[in-house]
């Protein structure tokens, strides 16, 4: 009896271990196959812990020197483009605003002009003090008339005298006209002394041809016998030698 305990014992006791061995022998089995399978080439390792999970640290710092995206290039382009256009726009907008100034300015002028021509126009049509306004003109008087006689010569030739400063009355000139030609425009002396040298004196008073050249006033005739020349040089040299006409009381 004690044989067979000794016996089950023991054999209870190789089951136990032919267990284990049988479970280490499996394991080697797998092992085995498992690196039959794994390329000669490769290693491979096996660790019975987990692999710990990547850290990963947040900084609050700014990071310095990185260029910016696409998309930020783009919008840095982009505004570029608008800057550009706006310029062009402003560059635009600022001419035709000068444009507009100087034709504005030009047109205000054409309408002043315009408005100065209907004045004078108008002002053409009346006489001074007829009527009054702004921009209107007097008309100016008809020329003045004389009469074609010895009077009216004597009249003509003072208001001549009057313009150009030279003195004179017509009393003073009328009385050496009477002494010098008796009023007769056609008037000329041969017996003198001047006649003698070959310059007779002529017209109404009496004036040889180098004196009246030398005495002409512009504006009157240039013919000696021309009544109003006439008296206009022989004033004009009066003047100048006597200090008027109205000085000369016989031949000069």
């Amino acid at each position: 009896m004690s044989k067979n305990f000794l016996t089950r014992g023991h054999a209870r006791a190789l089951n136990r271990h032919h267990k284990i061995a049988v479970a280490g022998v499996a394991a080697l089995g797998a092992a085995a196959i498992g690196l039959s399978a794994t390329p000669s080439d490769a290693s491979t390792t096996t660790t019975s812990e987990a692999a710990p999970a990547a850290r990963i640290s947040y900084g609050t710092e700014p990071i310095e020197d990185v260029r910016g995206t696409i998309t930020d290039q783009l919008a840095a382009s982009g505004v570029k483009t608008e800057l550009i256009a706006a310029k062009k726009q402003a560059a635009a907008d600022a001419a035709a605003e000068k444009k507009a100034a100087a034709a504005a300015a030009k047109e205000k002028v054409q309408r002043e002009r315009e408005a100065g021509e209907a004045a004078s126009r108008s002002g053409d049509r009346h006489w001074g003090g007829e009527r009054g306004g702004a921009g209107e003109r007097a008309e100016k008087p008809a020329p003045k008339s004389y009469s074609d006689n010895l009077d009216g010569w004597i009249r003509e030739s003072l208001d001549i005298m009057d313009k150009r400063g030279i003195p004179g009355s017509y009393e003073g000139i009328h009385r050496n006209i009477i002494r010098e030609s008796s009023g007769d425009p056609k008037a000329i002396n041969l017996w003198d002394i001047n006649a003698q040298n070959g310059i007779p004196s002529k017209g109404l008073l009496q004036v040889i041809p180098p004196t009246f050249a030398a005495y002409h006033v512009p504006g009157t005739s240039k013919n000696i016998y021309d009544p109003v020349a006439n008296i206009t040089a022989a004033c004009n040299y009066a003047a100048d030698r006597y200090g008027s006409m109205d000085n000369v009381y016989s031949a000069y």
